[in-house]
């Protein structure tokens, strides 16, 4: 009976939780397990996490197999990493999954919204229930427009400018990439859900919400456009060459500038009535820049191991005057 009342109260519970909490409890439990994984030994950090020319490093592999035969604690553990990393091994192209669900699930929001479709009803109610402010449908559009267009650029990208690559990459990244654009391409409109619900919330608003939008835009179009060119520079380099072009005169990994300052910008534009930034999108932002960071780290040693450290000395990792 007790272990029914539980069940009966945890259900009730979950049944509490705003939507946007489920968004924001996603991106901060895969941040924690980024973080989790960055603290582990260098060895075991690369066979989880390398994929694409750093995991191909020959350095890498060595360690990686000496650990293997060692018979200690330390070798035991890395011999189970390499075991649980060596099952479910996906080919590195599966990475454009991302963008084509990212597109289709702004579609599919998009055709729910037109046509008053229950899905998107059901999460805008249960959210639009909850006390706290809310974006205007200006804003829900604009952030939906920057979502689909980063999209709609990504599938361009992954079709036409990049090379194939016969990498692989353990299948956990796929399935948490998978994962962030499903909450994603909810998460920029949840916290305007009453104005999905009613288009005159915010109207009164007036001049506030026109100020984060035309703060935004233009962080966004810098790195929509710097994104593309960093991309473009990458795909056209002789294999595992160092890039020099652009903003990788003065970064490691430029690309992951952008796309920060990409969610930078939707959390701006999508912050609710007396609110600097939208909170779930917040959430979102802190899991792409501790990814991106520690990717960004290893890149950069892996540059360092592939070239030498004076091309990398003067560069930031990501973020300029800080890391």
């Amino acid at each position: 009976m007790e272990w029914a009342k539980l069940l009966e109260d945890s259900i009730t519970t979950l049944h509490t939780v705003e939507p946007s909490q489920w968004c924001q409890a996603f991106y901060l439990f895969a941040a924690g397990c980024v973080v989790v994984v960055a603290a582990t030994p260098r060895e075991a950090r690369t066979l989880l996490m390398d994929y694409g020319a750093r995991k191909s490093s020959s350095s890498h592999k060595e360690n990686a197999q000496q650990n293997l035969q060692n018979p200690d604690v330390r070798g035991r553990v890395i011999f189970l990493v390499a075991t649980v990393a060596s099952w479910g091994q996906v080919p590195h192209s599966w990475f454009s999954a991302f963008y084509l669900v990212s597109l289709a699930c702004s579609l599919f929001w998009l055709v729910q919204y037109l046509a008053g479709g229950a899905v998107l009803h059901a999460i805008v109610s249960q959210q639009a229930s909850a006390p706290g402010p809310s974006a205007t449908i200006g804003q829900v559009v604009v952030a939906w427009s920057m979502m689909f267009l980063q999209g709609s650029r990504r599938v361009y990208e992954h079709a036409l400018v990049f090379r194939r690559s016969n990498s692989k990459m353990w299948i956990v990244h796929w399935v948490l990439g998978l994962g962030f654009y499903l909450f994603t391409s909810v998460s920029i409109w949840v916290e305007g859900s009453r104005a999905v619900l009613d288009k005159s919330i915010g109207d009164t608003d007036g001049f506030a919400p026109l100020i984060k939008i035309f703060v935004a835009i233009p962080v966004f179009l810098f790195a929509w456009v710097n994104q593309y060119k960093c991309h473009k520079h990458l795909a056209g380099l002789k294999k595992y060459s160092m890039p020099d072009e652009g903003l990788f005169r003065r970064l490691v990994c430029p690309h992951y500038t952008c796309e920060c300052l990409l969610y930078l910008s939707m959390t701006i534009v999508a912050a609710p009535e007396g609110q600097l930034c939208n909170k779930t999108l917040l959430c979102a932002l802190t899991f792409v820049s501790v990814n991106l960071g520690v990717t960004a780290s290893g890149t950069r040693k892996w540059y360092v191991d592939k070239f030498g450290i004076k091309l990398v000395v003067e560069k930031w990792n990501m973020i300029p005057f800080v890391f």
